[in-house]
């Protein structure tokens, strides 16, 4: 008695060749993201003539209302933390912010000890 042979079954894709890729791009977005946390206060800044430059991620926010904030520490506990942090203090101040509130803020950081303070701005 002579069977027929069995038919030949189709060989099952691999997955690990997607997989593997998979993982490089998961890899390439995980290097490449600029992560930052959100500013603690929404401000509206000046706007400059010049480019815009990278702004540091350690920085001294002042809303409009003359709130002020430096990573979780608000009012006078934030002027000190900026002051202590390395580097120029980075101050984000809104537009709508009097300037002679603004005066009165950088006389405050020059009282603490900070040697020099940057002014963002958002480009023209």
């Amino acid at each position: 008695m002579r069977f027929a042979p069995p038919p030949s079954r189709r060989r099952a894709e691999s997955i690990v060749p997607m997989i593997n890729v998979v993982f490089l791009l998961l890899i390439f977005f995980v290097m490449t993201a600029e992560l930052r946390p959100a500013p603690p206060l929404d401000l509206q800044l000046p706007e400059a003539g010049a480019e815009r430059a990278a702004v540091p991620p350690g920085a001294l926010f002042a809303a409009a209302d003359g709130t002020l904030a430096f990573g979780a520490a608000r009012g006078a506990a934030a002027l000190a933390a900026a002051v202590a942090a390395d580097g120029p203090v980075v101050l984000r101040a809104d537009r709508d912010l009097p300037g002679a509130e603004l005066a009165r803020l950088l006389a405050r950081l020059a009282a603490l000890g900070a040697a020099e303070v940057r002014l963002v701005t958002e480009p023209g």
